[in-house]
């Protein structure tokens, strides 16, 4: 039996999808390649389209869906951070919570209505990941390696800047991680900017 996964990145930057169909990836591509809009953060719906059709499938025969990221958990960092520096924080907090409001907090729903919109009701599972646990999938499941030791270094995920563990065959274990505020990723923007 086959199973195709979609994965998803969007509402932040560079949104994208990939297709992977019994552990292999099929197709993958950015947004912005068919919108030509630089760092596109909509919906991928071009991208999706362009990986179904590559892999020759509808949306009805997709498994799974994948998120890069846990959005409540993320939401979670966020209103402790704003309430810690209020009331100094709060005009980055009004910037802040109309995408929320908008998007993150109603990703199962537009998830679904936005692969609907590709012509067929999407029936399959709709899954979360760590944004962590995301990269470190990214780099170690099409590499040719059976085990390897990782290492994420990013802004800021949900809570995780960095993380640390291994990948042995169809597993990946982080065992440690940095937390926010502490980032390398944070500070590498800020001397860049």
């Amino acid at each position: 039996m086959t199973t195709n996964i979609l994965g998803i990145s969007a509402f932040y930057h560079d949104s994208a999808a990939a297709l992977i169909r019994d552990g292999e990836i099929v197709a993958a591509a950015q947004e912005e390649r068919f919108t030509r809009c630089k760092g596109d953060a909509g919906f991928p719906s071009k991208a999706i389209a362009y990986c179904l059709n590559e892999g020759g499938i509808k949306t009805m025969e997709l498994d799974y869906t994948v998120f890069y990221e846990k959005p409540l958990v993320k939401f979670e960092r966020l209103l402790e951070t704003y309430l810690a520096f209020a009331p100094r924080g709060f005009r980055s907090f009004r910037r802040a919570l109309p995408l929320w409001a908008q998007h993150k907090l109603h990703l199962p729903q537009e998830i679904r209505a936005g692969l609907a919109e590709l012509g067929e009701e999407f029936r399959g599972q709709l899954c979360f990941t760590d944004h962590h646990e995301s990269h470190a999938a990214s780099a170690f499941f099409p590499s040719p390696f059976d085990e390897a030791a990782i290492l994420t270094l990013d802004a800021v995920g949900e809570w995780s800047t960095s993380s640390i563990g291994v990948g042995r065959g169809n597993q990946i274990t982080l065992t440690h991680e940095m937390r926010f505020p502490h980032s390398l990723g944070m500070l590498y923007s800020a001397f860049t900017y």
